[in-house]
């Protein structure tokens, strides 16, 4: 039974404001926060033209003749859109078979770098033994040393190898990353000890623990890891052009040279070339764009 004192409080009524929300169904609208919330829409706007600028641009210049681009003043659209640049550039080089490098190098150098950066994660997070922690921190200061200083090296070692100029020097001189060992150790040591364990127990191998256990936990680790390397692979110039001399291997970043020489350019065909260079790089952000934002996340937490 309520107390008298209890029963003399009367009921709070609801808002109006609740009282809206409530009838609408949902949470109550966040009100506008001010000119510094405008200020901020701003520079983000401007922030994001001057990103999506470039692209915009490329695929206008594909679809323009080489006259028209060089025009003054210049134009946004083409006048009158062709894809005369795209067949030309299908039938009088082997794009085809540059595309057909690039994915190979892409997609070879994205799987063995997520088998390495794994299997060295796990084995970095769940095994101790002796410099352990010297070893990882001796891979982590490779992090620090720039790329070029490392060209050379790398290519003593592919001459070494006999493989200049085949694109297996593409692929085995960039299946082990620092930056994905790390980013997988440090997922793989949150995983709990006693799942390790208890697979021990049942009889599992270390591969097979590897393999069943740990692999599928990682899944969004996996992920972030697999489109940076996909990316930075599809993107890369500097190395193919250092230890690729023939055109039947070149890969489609060296490619966009092929239709410039000292006596003409031609940023039509460049352009036509670029913008069915981009094609794959897009396919993987439409399908994998949460996976993106969250990769980005992952690794800012990690």
């Amino acid at each position: 039974m309520a107390s008298p004192l209890t029963s003399r409080v009367p009921a709070a009524s609801p808002t109006p404001a609740s009282t809206s929300a409530a009838a609408r169904g949902g949470r109550p609208r966040r009100r506008f926060g001010g000119p510094g919330q405008i200020v901020l829409y701003v520079v983000l706007s401007i922030a994001a033209i001057g990103f999506v600028a470039p692209f915009v641009l490329m695929v206008s210049n594909s679809l323009k003749t080489a006259q028209e681009i060089i025009q003054v003043p210049p134009s946004l659209l083409p006048e009158h859109p062709t894809f005369a640049n795209f067949a030309f550039v299908l039938q009088n080089s082997p794009y085809l078979i540059w595309y057909r490098n690039s994915l190979l190098v892409a997609v070879a150098v994205t799987a063995l770098t997520l088998f390495t950066s794994s299997i060295a994660g796990y084995i970095f997070a769940k095994f101790a033994f002796p410099g352990k922690n010297v070893l990882f921190v001796v891979l982590l200061s490779t992090m620090m040393i720039p790329a070029p200083v490392l060209l050379i090296p790398s290519y003593l070692v592919m001459n070494f190898l006999h493989l200049l100029n085949t694109l297996w020097a593409l692929v085995v001189g960039s299946i082990v990353s620092a930056f994905g060992i790390f980013l997988m150790r440090q997922f793989i040591a949150a995983i709990p000890d006693d799942l390790v364990d208890a697979a021990r127990l049942d009889g599992a191998g270390e591969f097979a623990i590897y393999w069943r256990v740990i692999l599928p936990l990682t899944g969004p680790a996996l992920a972030a890891l697999g489109i940076f390397t996909f990316l930075g692979s599809w993107n890369d110039y500097l190395w193919p052009l250092i230890v690729i001399n023939d055109q039947d291997k070149m890969v489609v970043p060296l490619a966009l040279t092929y239709f410039n020489s000292q006596h003409a350019q031609r940023s039509d065909l460049v352009m036509a070339a670029a913008t069915m260079a981009v094609v794959p790089v897009c396919v993987v952000f439409l399908f994998f764009q949460r996976r993106i934002v969250n990769a980005f996340v992952l690794t800012g937490i990690k």
